[in-house]
């Protein structure tokens, strides 16, 4: 009955009306008997999170305090203590001829000591800010941190 009204309200073209029946419809299905507890529990954590994607503040709120969490975890775990250096050796044969290299870059190590300072704040929010808004931030990471990151 809901889904049939809201189907009315927007083919009338009030948006507004319409959304309010499918926030009804969806209300009435997380609190129906016959739905399995899975899908009621999803139907739960969609409201909680987001309002049935009617609340955008909501979303938003929860965007931050999931950044907010990353951030933290990156200060703790993330950010490699110094950024691995490239380092090129090679053999130049006598009498000239072809030169070759070897390329090596350390793998990040884990930080060591106060893990809660502004530069590590400074070097987490970036990393955060570059991975919400362009995917990847480019940064070396521990191993944790790339997990947080990906997370």
């Amino acid at each position: 009955m809901y889904r049939a009204l809201g189907k009315a309200f927007e083919d009338g073209e009030h948006e507004p009306g319409a959304a309010d029946f499918y926030s009804g419809e969806m209300e009435m299905r997380r609190h129906a008997d016959g739905i399995p507890r899975s899908e009621r529990s999803l139907l739960t954590a969609y409201w909680a999170l987001s309002g049935y994607g009617l609340r955008a503040s909501r979303a938003l709120a929860w965007l931050g305090v999931a950044m907010l969490l990353t951030i933290v975890l990156l200060m703790a775990v993330g950010p490699a203590s110094d950024t691995p250096k490239q380092t090129a050796t090679g053999t130049v044969p006598a009498g000239g001829g072809k030169v070759t290299f070897e390329i090596n870059k350390d793998d990040p190590q884990n930080p060591t000591g106060n893990r809660f300072t502004g530069e590590r704040f400074e070097k987490a929010l970036n990393i955060t800010l570059n991975s919400v808004v362009f995917r990847s931030s480019g940064q070396d990471l521990t191993t944790a941190g790339t997990y947080i990151e990906m997370t």
